[in-house]
C-alpha cells in the first residue's frame, strides 16, 4: 500500500498538521521538524496526493485545453507555446484531443469540472448549446484561442482572418495572377471557414477579377484533404495559375498533388498557404504563407486566462494579433 500522510507523521514523530504545513511550504515550521518530515518522506517514498492538496488549498493549478486535432502542425505548435507559458507559471495542462467530436468534447468538459480546473482554453468554435450551458454553469474563466465563437460572452485571442485572407489573395493578384484557385476550410467555422473565404472573394471582386467557381474547393485543413481538393481542381479545363489554401497543411498537400501530376510549383502553379507553421520551411519549395503569430498566440492566450483566474472574473474582450505575409519560394510573378 502507498504510504499516507499519517505514516509520515508517525515516522517523523510529529503531528499530521506539521507534515501538511511542510508539504504546503508554509513558514513558521522549525527547521529541525522540517528535516525530520523530509527524512520520513524519503524513507517511506511518500508522494503527496495532488487532488488532496488541491482540496485543502482550494487551488488545483490545472488548465483544461480542448484541441480539435493534434495531428495539425498549427495546433501542435500553439499547444506547445501554451504549455511553456503554463509551466512557467506553475500550471499543468489537461489536454483533450476531440478530433472534431462534439460528444467527446462534452465528456471532457465534465472531466474538467470533476478535476476542478481553474480555467479552460478552447481551440475550435463549433460548440453547441449544451456545451455552452455547461461552461456557463461551471462559472470558471474560459478563453478561445485562434478562433472566435458566435457567443460574444467569451474572449478570444485571434487575428483578423478576413483581412489576412484578403491580403494573401491581393498579394497573388499583385504578382499578376488573375486565375486564382481556392482551397477553403469547413464552412461551419466562422473564423477559418467563412471569414477566409469572404476575404478571398472580396479581394478578387475589389480588383475586378472574375471568380471561377470550378477552381474553388473546401477541405478539412489537413494535408490529405489539400491533395484531394487540388486533384479535383486539376481535372478542370481551365486550371488556375495560383492557388490559395487556408492552411499550410492543405497547401503542402496541394503542392504534392501538383508534383504527382508532372507539374511544377511555382513555375506552373503558385501556391499560397496560411498559418506560418513549421511546414512552411520543411516543404520544397519552401511555402509562402500568411503567417499567424502562433508562438505569441499561445503565450497571449495563457496570459489572458491567468489574468482572469487571478482577478476571479471572466472577460469577453478579444485580443487581436497582427498577421504577416512571409514570402518564400512557392509563388512567382505571372508573365503577362
Amino acid at each position: 500500500m502507498q504510504p499516507k500522510i499519517k505514516d509520515v507523521a508517525r515516522v517523523a514523530g510529529v503531528s499530521v498538521t506539521t507534515v501538511s504545513r511542510v508539504l504546503n511550504g508554509e513558514r513558521y515550521v522549525k527547521d529541525d521538524l522540517k528535516e525530520k518530515v523530509n527524512q520520513a518522506i524519503d524513507q517511506l517514498g511518500y508522494a503527496p496526493s495532488h487532488i488532496a492538496r488541491s482540496l485543502v488549498r482550494n487551488k488545483t493549478n490545472l488548465i483544461g485545453v480542448i484541441v480539435p486535432d493534434l495531428t495539425s502542425s498549427f495546433y501542435s505548435t500553439i499547444l506547445s507555446s501554451i504549455e511553456e507559458a503554463a509551466s512557467t507559471n506553475d500550471y499543468n495542462l489537461l489536454v483533450c484531443n476531440i478530433i472534431e467530436d462534439i460528444d467527446k468534447e462534452l465528456k471532457y468538459i465534465n472531466v474538467f469540472q470533476e478535476m476542478r480546473v481553474e480555467g479552460i482554453i478552447i481551440m475550435h468554435e463549433k460548440i453547441n448549446e449544451e456545451i455552452r450551458a455547461l461552461i456557463h454553469k461551471m462559472n470558471i474563466p474560459v478563453i478561445f484561442s485562434s478562433v472566435k465563437p458566435m457567443d460574444q460572452e467569451f474572449a478570444s485571442v485571434i487575428i483578423d482572418d478576413y483581412k489576412a485572407a484578403y491580403d494573401a489573395t491581393k498579394y497573388l493578384i499583385e504578382l499578376g495572377h488573375e486565375e486564382i484557385g481556392f482551397i477553403g476550410g469547413d464552412m461551419r467555422d466562422i473564423t477559418s471557414g467563412q471569414n477566409r473565404y469572404s476575404g478571398y472573394r472580396n479581394a478578387l471582386s475589389d480588383h475586378s477579377i472574375k471568380i471561377i467557381y470550378e477552381n474553388i474547393r473546401f477541405g478539412d485543413y489537413k494535408v490529405k484533404s489539400g491533395y484531394e481538393q487540388m486533384k479535383d481542381i486539376l481535372r478542370n479545363k481551365q486550371t488556375p495559375t495560383a492557388v490559395f489554401a487556408v492552411s499550410d497543411d492543405m497547401a503542402v498537400g496541394a503542392m504534392n498533388c501538383i508534383w504527382d501530376h508532372n507539374l511544377r510549383v511555382p513555375e506552373d502553379i503558385s501556391i499560397m498557404g496560411f498559418d506560418g507553421s513549421q511546414l512552411t520551411e520543411l516543404a520544397r519549395p519552401r511555402l509562402t504563407s500568411m503567417e499567424q503569430p502562433i508562438q505569441d498566440m499561445g503565450k497571449v492566450t495563457m496570459a489572458a486566462l491567468l489574468k482572469q483566474i487571478t482577478n476571479k472574473e471572466t472577460s469577453n474582450e478579444d485580443i487581436i494579433l497582427e498577421h504577416k505575409l512571409v514570402v518564400r519560394e512557392s509563388c512567382i510573378r505571372r508573365d503577362s
